[in-house]
This record gives C-alpha cells, structure tokens and sequence, in this order.
C-alpha cells in the first residue's frame, strides 16, 4: 500500500512542476511579446548562430518611418502578398505548397511574414512538429498583440538579408551605401529577391535567382501598390 502511494505521489509531484513548469513558460513568452511590441530584441538565436558559424552579425535597427514604402512594398510582393488581410496563416497557400511538395522533389514553403518574425525573433531556423507548434502558437499571440505595422517593422529589422546581413538599413548600407529611406524600387525589389535563401541567392555578385526573380517582384508591386490596405500599411 505505501508504495502505491509513494508512487501517486511522485505521479503528482512530476504533475506539479509541470504544470508550473508551462504556466512560468508562458508568462515569460507573455511578457517577452510584449516586450517586442515596443523594444527591438537584443540578439536573436538566428543571429547568435551567424556568430558562432563564422557569418559575423551585421545590424542596425531603424524604425518603421526610417523605411520608405519601397521596401515595405517590395517584401510583401515577395513573400506575402495577403499580409494586410489574414490572421498570421496564409491557408490557401499552405494548401498549394503541400500539393506542390507531395508532387515535386523541390519543397515549396508558405511562412507568412508573421510566421517568419516568429521563427527570427522567438525560436530557430529549422525544426519539426515541436518548433512548428510554437511557431502556431506565437504566431496568434503577435497577431493578437501587436499591429500589423510593427510586425512588419520588425520583419524589416531582423531578416536575414545577407551573409550575417541582417535588417534592411545594414543591407542597404552594405549593397547600395545608402540608408533603406532612399532605396529605388529596383534596390528594395533586389533585397527582397533573395529573402528565401540570403545566403545563396546573393545580390552582389548577382545571383540567377535574384537576377530572374526582381523584375517579378517589380511587376507586383506596380500590382499591390493600389491596394487600399497595402497603401494605408505602407505610408
């Protein structure tokens, strides 16, 4: 009998500090999103991992009126062109790349830009179920916490835009020597071409794929600019 209860115990106490355990997790992811909402993160795990592989870490945060609506327009034509309008998942586009993916050797992703600042600013580049679950569940919380604004500000400060490049203003200064303010719409659409892969699809020297991909990019920003929410986000 006391063992049986010895063992109820221990059952109980693992339960406890389990339960604490999840309840401490997410009061501090509470408090670190709301933290983000007005303060640019310190350091990043994408950013840690550039230091230690070797990358180097080159940043320089700017705020959301330091960036001209070039860039602004020029990511979302790249990466998520339904970013004023869904609630963090894009599910029409998730749909396609699973189609895609099971048909063709070559994965097609279908991270919102939401999802991107998520796995850039919380969690880390690569990972299974796990990391996607928390990737779910943040996603919902800066959805919920912050404005569609600041997520994108954020996206512009943190992306990988380079060899250990990270943000718009160091890319811009590193490739063009001006500030992300006074980029042309042929400067922001380069950036923007190689966000999927900013190490091997470089701008300078020119890559295939952001050499073929940035005159697309233009043709959908002359297409999205007109849009009553992407201009009212954009300005």
């Amino acid at each position: 009998m006391s063992t049986k209860k010895n063992k109820e115990g221990l059952i109980r106490k693992i339960l406890r500090i389990i339960l604490k355990t999840l309840i401490y997790s997410f009061l501090f992811s509470l408090f670190y999103i709301l933290f983000c909402k007005w303060i640019n993160p310190p350091i990043t795990l994408t950013q840690v991992g550039s230091l230690i592989q070797g990358h180097g870490l080159h940043r320089k945060y700017v705020s959301f009126d330091e960036m001209n609506s070039n860039v602004k327009l020029a990511v979302m034509a790249s990466e998520d062109q339904l970013f004023p309008d869904h609630n963090g998942f894009d599910f029409k586009s998730i749909q396609k790349a699973m189609k895609h993916n099971q048909k063709s050797k070559s994965l097609r992703g279908a991270s919102t830009i939401s999802q991107q600042v998520v796995k850039n600013v919380f969690l880390w580049q690569h990972g299974g179920y796990f990391r996607k679950g928390l990737e779910i569940y943040f996603t919902f919380m800066i959805e919920k916490f912050w404005s569609k604004k600041r997520i994108l500000e954020m996206y512009l400060n943190i992306a990988e835009m380079g060899d250990g490049i990270f943000g718009v203003e160091a890319a811009s200064e590193h490739y063009f020597h001006k500030p992300a303010k006074d980029l042309s719409r042929k400067q922001a659409a380069l950036i923007a071409a190689c966000l999927p892969n900013p190490k091997g699809y470089t701008i300078k020297p020119l890559s295939a794929h952001v050499a073929s991909r940035y005159p697309w990019i233009l043709r959908q920003m002359n297409n999205l600019e007109t849009d009553p929410d992407i201009k009212e986000l954009i300005k």
